[in-house]
């Protein structure tokens, strides 16, 4: 379990959720943790914890995931995983599962392997002219091209001398590699693009080709199965298409470059009635999840492949290619990616097809080019779900974004200076919604009215139920409980007393309120 995602192992419930209860000699919650750590290398250290299920002990073991490879006393590398018909198994892991396993622990980089055949065999040195071009064309590492060819090739460690030969890395192949030889060394390099409407199959390209020639040949696919809608701006037309080619490309390079290669499973590209997806072999990398995809600090499987990629203006240079998949989604007002049908043993990224909101678009590139900024990835998730939910409170947006409050309530309050959100109300109570502009200019004024009709109800309603606990309160009280301002809360008190719902006692300063007679 230690080598797979750790997790809890109960001793006396069987496998089929049976409680049996412990043996006496299991019940020494210290005796149990000593023997683990005895006879396991590195020793393994796990809590124990004697609990009750059904009148009978159990002994509850947590089992941390480890940092490295755990194996027993004996030396064998066992993992835990769960069989067809779901039950689990403990078996031997093979030499190709101890590479995927140090390679997810980012304790070997695969791509950094080098492979002892001539470089002159197995490379295809007419590609070092397209490299250059990519470098050239994708604003890369500049300097890289006043080198000559073999100097280019190691300074990104395409090619390694030793004894006065050139040898390729892994990384070097899977780039610029003549397909035969892909194909025999890396079995696991191939890549797939498809294109299906309805039940029938338009495209099914398969190839173990170099990396740079498969990624110009996918990017070309790709914009011919994607068609553009165009609207008017203003007098001129402007195409929006289905896809975002930017949260392609930086979605197909990720899957290249964070792609585990000890899996017999291709790269898959996919684009269907539902939408575009990209499926990589390998989960996540420990420590990343689906909440903090937008957070996490970049990491990759295959160190050297990613950093080629990046100096040769593939990969975002920043490592945040992340940012790029989902800000193609937003800018056009269109639904977040969707990463949740990733699991351990694959990454799978799904674009949906869906209308354009061409009102926000609109509005965001008119205040990009008034401003000359353009908007953080966080503020576009802010925007997003309010689109989505039209009314959030700070909490809840920190939740939906997953990132804390003092940078959500930057972002958002970025957005209600720029004019795109408004703010009702001040403190911890301070929600949000989308801008009375841009319900305007999308000719949904009504709905905004609703929108404000609501806000403003459900202050009146924490007015009158905190009215009903006391007295009477005053303005200042009110504005202290609520969190909305005092201009705010003058406002919801007068709409009451018009309703006859409170009543006013006292004069200026001094006045106060309380629930009518016959409320």
């Amino acid at each position: 379990m230690t080598n797979a995602e750790g997790g809890d192992l109960y001793l006396g419930i069987e496998d089929d959720s049976t409680v049996t209860g412990i043996q006496p000699y299991h019940a020494d919650e210290s005796g149990v943790k000593a023997m683990i750590q005895n006879r396991t290398v590195p020793p393994l250290y796990v809590d124990a914890q004697l609990i009750q299920e059904q009148g009978l002990q159990v002994l509850d073991l947590k089992i941390p995931q480890s940092t490295t490879l755990t194996s027993t006393s004996e030396g064998k590398y066992l993992i835990r995983r769960l069989k067809v018909d779901g039950t689990p198994e403990t078996v031997g892991m093979t030499p190709a599962e101890l590479d995927s396993r140090r390679s997810d622990l980012r304790l070997l980089d695969y791509s950094g392997r080098i492979l002892e055949i001539s470089a002159s065999e197995v490379l295809d040195y007419p590609l070092i002219q397209k490299l250059r071009t990519l470098i050239r064309e994708r604003q890369g590492d500049y300097s890289l091209l006043e080198l000559d060819d073999e100097q280019l090739l190691h300074a990104l460690h395409i090619t390694t001398a030793r004894n006065g030969k050139d040898y390729p890395t892994v990384a070097g192949l899977l780039l610029i590699g003549k397909a035969e030889w892909i194909r025999k060394l890396i079995p696991s390099a191939e890549s797939a693009f498809q294109v299906i409407e309805g039940l029938a199959v338009r495209k099914n390209d398969h190839s173990f080709d170099a990396l740079i020639s498969t990624v110009e040949r996918f990017e070309e696919l790709f914009n011919a199965w994607n068609p553009e809608t165009e609207v008017m701006e203003g007098m001129f037309r402007r195409p929006i298409p289905e896809f975002s080619f930017q949260a392609f490309r930086e979605g197909l390079v990720n899957a290249f470059c964070h792609r585990d290669y000890t899996r017999l499973q291709p790269v898959r590209v996919l684009i269907d009635d539902e939408g575009l997806t990209i499926c990589s072999p390998g989960g996540f990398l420990p420590g990343i999840t689906l909440e903090d995809l937008l957070t996490a600090e970049p990491k990759s499987r295959n160190p050297l492949l990613t950093d080629i990629m990046k100096r040769i203006g593939l990969a975002e240079r920043t490592g945040r290619g992340i940012d790029r998949i989902y800000e193609g989604s937003i800018v056009y007002g269109r639904p977040l990616p969707d990463y949740s049908e990733s699991n351990s043993q694959q990454v799978k990224l799904y674009i949906p097809r869906a209308k354009p909101n061409i009102t926000f678009t609109q509005m965001l590139s008119d205040e990009i080019t008034r401003t000359g900024k353009t908007f953080s990835i966080n503020a576009l998730l802010v925007w997003s779900y309010l689109e989505q939910e039209r009314r959030l409170t700070l909490t809840e947006l920190s939740s939906l974004i997953h990132i804390g409050q003092a940078r959500t309530r930057t972002a958002v309050e970025n957005l209600v200076e720029s004019g795109l959100v408004e703010g009702h109300g001040s403190g911890k109570n301070r929600d949000y919604t989308l801008s009375q502009s841009l319900y305007k200019i999308d000719d949904k004024s009504a709905e905004y009215e609703r929108q404000k009709i609501n806000i403003q109800k459900s202050l009146s309603d924490t007015i009158l139920d905190y009215l009903s606990t006391r007295a009477s309160a005053s303005k200042t009280q009110l504005s202290e409980v609520t969190g909305y301002s005092s201009q705010t809360i003058y406002k919801a008190l007068k709409e009451l007393q018009q309703q006859g719902r409170i009543t006013a006692v006292g004069k200026a300063r001094s006045t106060r309120y309380k629930l009518a007679d016959h409320f």
